[in-house]
């Protein structure tokens, strides 16, 4: 991709989306439609040829098996053989003149299913083609074949996805527009698992980026399915989200069916405003979910339309999405959201106080994890930011601190799940500890609902031995830095 100028993440990330998309939906539908055979039930596809991968990108006679009585496309890579067999430039047109359109309208066709509008919104951003040349394109093509399926087990399936969310990390690195869709794998899981949504459960994300935290969620999930039945709902009525950015849309959508999500409902556009670019893929979402997992983008601002449909109004993205969250939330429904510093310490603003009281009077705060400093280094962000959980209708009564704002991360030493073994530990029981305390909500209202984790357990750092020791130690420093200096002259410097 490199070689046809597709040289940054922003530009072949997309790229590579949509192909590897079509790649493990055609390799999925074609061993569902070996499941329905040996049941007897019916199966249809959601491509037909030309327009499936093993037509016109597998290479010619690649071995795919192919469903039998479907005259003239038995033989896999038969219509890519049949292009590069024609005139010159007969494969390019064909992707950009009829492969691409085809798949944009799919979701127009009457009696589209599911299936077919998510792989319509997948290709809702892509007019043509960015690789330069017919040779460049087949090589592409080429690799991302032998990313076969069969290859690996389902054990080793999400590792493979894993490579792919590597390349959506670069996204967020060498502060790009990227940085905004990412967070750290670590603390989506940790979230996760602290939260840990249940089979039978609705899970939303409102700003999913790539959808990270609805993946992660799924594979939480899927441990503790235990019939076809508990599968199927996870793979089809359990996971919901919403996306504004263009860019960003199609690889949430394409991201969660390589996780396996067969329907992702995911509605595009701005979360705030309610302006909508597209909704039918969450045309079914319940108005109120179990479980919320999310990291709203934080230091942005909004605009009237926003604020305007807010019961406390200021332009920070992220307090409205607090807002937001709390009030789309099921009575006992759970959360879990990122946040950053300054929501939590600031009372100098009402909105911020109101909606601290608003959270506090209506959920249960029951725990502030404190992540160090840099953990959002990666994505292109430097602020310092908190992991929130709470669980709506009943109001907090103390709330239980965690701190790890002392570890030093970096770019070369990122946080890992070894850092939050012992949270976990003491997490049923929420003692007190080095790292933990607790705070009664009286003392919290005191402070006019400052949030802000500072730890009084924490042990010192100062020195402790007497000042005449201390006095020692600096006049002999003195004594033998003086004689540096002395040796330095002497030999003229």
């Amino acid at each position: 991709m490199r070689r046809s100028g597709r040289a940054g993440a922003l530009q072949y990330v997309p790229e590579l989306t949509w192909m590897l998309f079509l790649r493990i939906l055609d390799e999925r539908e074609e061993k569902e439609a070996e499941q329905a055979k040996a049941v007897g039930a019916d199966f249809r596809p959601s491509l037909e040829y030309p327009y499936r991968w093993r037509d016109w990108a597998a290479p010619f006679n690649c071995g795919m098996r192919l469903p039998a009585g479907q005259a003239g496309n038995e033989e896999c890579g038969l219509k890519r053989k049949e292009l590069q067999n024609s005139t010159l430039g007969a494969f390019m047109s064909f992707v950009n003149g009829d492969l691409l359109p085809t798949l944009r309208k799919l979701k127009e066709k009457p009696g589209a299913t599911p299936r077919q509008k998510v792989i319509s919104e997948v290709f809702s951003s892509f007019e043509r083609t960015g690789v330069d040349t017919e040779r460049n394109l087949l090589d592409i093509l080429d690799k991302i074949h032998e990313l076969s399926l069969e290859q690996v087990d389902q054990t080793h399936m999400f590792p493979i996805s894993q490579v792919y969310e590597g390349l959506l990390q670069k996204m967020g690195e060498k502060n790009n527009d990227g940085g905004q869709f990412f967070t750290p794998r670590e603390v989506i899981r940790v979230m996760v698992r602290t939260i840990g949504p249940e089979v039978g459960e609705t899970v939303y994300d409102p700003c999913c980026g790539t959808g990270g935290f609805l993946a992660q969620a799924y594979q939480h999930m899927k441990e503790k399915a235990k019939t076809g039945a508990d599968i199927e709902t996870l793979k089809t009525r359990t996971f919901y989200g919403r996306e504004k950015e263009n860019l960003v849309y199609p690889i949430v959508l394409a991201n969660l069916v390589l996780q396996e999500i067969d329907e992702p409902h995911i509605w595009h556009g701005n979360t705030l405003t309610e302006f909508e670019i597209y909704g039918d893929l969450f045309s079914s979402a319940p108005p109120i979910f179990d479980v919320v997992l999310t990291n709203p983008p934080f230091g942005g601002k909004e605009g009237k339309d926003a604020r305007t449909r807010f019961a406390y109004k200021t332009s920070a993205t992220q307090v409205l999405f607090l807002q937001y969250v709390i009030d789309s939330l099921k009575t006992g429904g759970r959360c879990g959201i990122v946040m950053d510093e300054g929501v939590l310490f600031r009372t100098n603003e009402t909105a911020f106080v109101q909606t601290k009281r608003k959270l506090v009077n209506e959920c249960n705060l029951w725990c502030i994890l404190s992540l160090p400093p840099k953990v959002f280094l990666n994505a292109g962000a430097a602020s310092k930011t908190n992991l929130l959980f709470f669980t709506k209708g009943e109001p907090t009564k103390q709330i239980w601190y965690y701190d790890l704002s002392d570890l030093n991360i970096t770019k070369k030493q990122s946080l890992t799940l070894e850092h939050f073994e012992e949270f976990f530990k003491l997490l049923p029981e929420k003692p007190t500890s080095e790292r933990s305390w607790l705070i009664p909500i009286e003392e919290i209202k005191a402070k006019k609902y400052d949030l802000k984790a500072v730890n009084p357990n924490r042990k010192g750092s100062e020195d402790n031995r007497p000042p005449e020791e201390l006095l020692s130690i600096i006049e002999s420093q003195a004594v033998e830095i003086e004689k540096a200096l002395t040796a330095l002259r002497n030999k003229g410097i």
